[in-house]
């Protein structure tokens, strides 16, 4: 598919998500099956582009295209100027965030909370759309299906944004009063997508194979976006292309493929963060990696505590050649998912970390 004169790999896409979709996470996924990834949200304001942490989130150094980033903020201008921002530093297409339900998010009236002002959405929208005009950059566009059960009006701004020229829609099948709580809905979904010639990608509990070609019949949607099941399960973008092209499920990885992405995956990591940072945001990714596992609660106590990178690695790794021993192929796979599912998720995954908007 195509995103304006942008042509994807496939139709499998990674959910932007602060604190996790970072450039290593981005380059996993994408390695492991995934067509498209988008940046964590980088802020509007001008004042904080020198921070480390935005600064990080706007290095694109070695990313293989398209580079995608998604901007926050509530002020046409500055997000226009935000726009501009991160086309200098590479990116090729710029996706406006109205989906984050974040509370240090939505108490800015960005995010999300900019789906009870229509006309301020539009504004901003509009501005985005021109600044990228110029250098021919596809403007994309990431929302819920409304701010609360009374007021679902995502298929309205769906239209008011194709008609301002937005090359792509993504919508989330939950309200933001929702936050990721209760269960994904996609009859909103497929409204937007009868309504409008745009591309339209489907988010909300998609944790298995099963679930991706439920939703894609369901939705009629262009594409897929996966967020919180590929937190410690990155594979899931080849498992859900195999099962969508063939009907058959995918055998589990072997357990020491995933040794070595890991390995790969951490080391981008560090090379990012450094020694301090990095050892310990790097926790959270092993976390969500052994967070099924046999021992691997108890592995986990052993690793927090390390403090260098390298004992990190060495740990890991130990763990997983020991694993492999008795489980070659990985012991906690989506493989096993292969009815058709309900609509509740079942990720079982912790909630995405949210970082603060001025970051």
């Amino acid at each position: 598919m195509n995103i304006g004169s942008i042509t994807l790999e496939n139709n499998l896409f990674v959910a932007p998500m602060a604190g996790v979709t970072d450039r290593p996470f981005r380059t996993l996924c994408k390695k492991l099956g995934a067509g498209y990834a988008v940046s964590e949200m980088v802020t509007s304001k001008r004042e904080l582009w020198n921070s480390l942490k935005t600064s990080r989130r706007a290095d694109h150094t070695g990313e293989s295209g398209p580079i995608a980033v998604q901007i926050a903020g509530t002020d046409p201008a500055e997000m226009a100027d935000a726009a501009r921002y991160n086309m200098d530093r590479g990116a090729q297409i710029i996706d406006i965030n109205m989906g984050c339900p974040a509370k240090k998010v939505c108490q800015k009236w960005a995010g999300s909370a900019l789906m009870q002002d229509e006309k301020l959405a539009l504004e901003i929208i509009e501005a985005v759309v021109a600044a990228c005009a110029p250098r021919h950059v596809p403007v994309t566009l990431k929302m819920r299906t409304g701010w609360c059960q009374q007021v679902r009006n995502a298929p309205v701004i769906a239209l008011a944004a194709q008609n301002a020229g937005v090359a792509m829609l993504t919508v989330h099948g939950r309200t933001r009063e929702q936050g990721y709580h209760g269960q994904a809905e996609y009859d909103t979904i497929a409204q937007i997508k009868a309504a409008v010639s745009i591309p339209v990608v489907a988010n909300g509990d998609i944790d298995s194979p099963a679930k991706a070609r439920f939703v894609l019949e369901k939705t009629k949607a262009d594409a897929l976006m996966v967020g919180r099941a590929a937190q410690g399960r990155p594979w899931i973008f080849r498992e859900i292309s195999h099962f969508l092209e063939t009907g058959h499920l995918l055998p589990a990885p072997a357990t020491l493929d995933i040794c070595q992405w890991m390995t790969e995956h951490l080391h981008e990591h560090y090379a990012l963060y450094g020694e301090h940072t990095g050892v310990r945001s790097a926790r959270k990714h092993i976390g969500w990696l052994v967070h099924r596992l046999p021992g691997g609660q108890a592995f986990r106590q052993t690793l927090n505590p390390l403090e260098s990178t390298q004992a990190q690695v060495s740990a890991l790794q130990s763990y997983l050649t020991g694993l492999a021993q008795t489980y070659p192929l990985w012991p906690d796979s989506t493989a096993h998912k292969a009815t058709e599912p309900s609509t509740t998720s079942s990720t079982g995954h912790d909630s995405t970390m949210i970082s603060r908007l001025a970051a």
